[in-house]
């Protein structure tokens, strides 16, 4: 799927060694069937570690049976709270579960938005801002050009490149050289934070 970035990016001194390193990137569009699930997982992962995060919304899944807005409305708020989410997330929860229900997000149509409009339209439920909102971008829509400078990860593997602190508008400005592909980019520099 992404054969054109990596020949783009393959000349690129920092990210080439990483394309050698880690293979093809495989982030690829999930089903929209899926993509009201993958918000909910979104928020119920927010500031958890992956293993916490995967655990909560096994949970949260189990006691749905399957994560649709009518079954997140049906549960109580004390029914969620037991899944192990807390208080606030269980109104975010709720509140994307209601904005898709009274057609105020539209969840289907997500796909045939522009980037920015994507974001605009997440960032309107609660508990969803920018950061997330990217995420979604980058590994439910595969949207090709996404770099989100506001993320740890991101942040850490540009340092170890420059080896010092930069502003956000220079980090943005060093992504560019990634322009058209930063979603990939952004994979690869993930990838050069883990050991192996």
């Amino acid at each position: 799927m992404w054969q054109e970035a990596e020949n783009k990016l393959q000349k690129d001194k920092y990210i080439g060694p990483l394309i050698k390193k880690w293979g093809s990137c495989t982030i690829k569009p999930i089903k929209k069937s899926l993509y009201f699930e993958d918000l909910v997982d979104a928020i119920c992962s927010q500031q958890l570690s992956g293993k916490a995060a995967k655990t909560i919304f096994g949970r949260v899944k189990t006691s749905l049976t399957k994560i649709t807005p009518e079954n997140i409305i049906s549960k109580s708020d004390q029914e969620l709270r037991d899944c192990g989410l807390s208080w606030q997330k269980v109104s975010y929860v709720k509140d994307l579960a209601m904005k898709v229900k009274e057609g105020k997000l539209h969840i289907n149509n997500l796909n045939k938005f522009s980037d920015e409009d994507v974001v605009k339209e997440l960032i309107a439920v609660k508990g969803i801002g920018r950061w997330t909102a990217e995420m979604f971008l980058m590994f439910s829509l595969a949207r090709p050009d996404i770099f989100p400078v506001d993320d740890l990860g991101i942040n850490k593997a540009i340092y170890k490149i420059e080896k010092k602190e930069t502003s956000k508008e220079d980090k943005l400005k060093f992504s560019e050289r990634w322009r058209p592909y930063r979603t990939v980019a952004s994979w690869y520099l993930w990838r050069s934070l883990e050991n192996r």
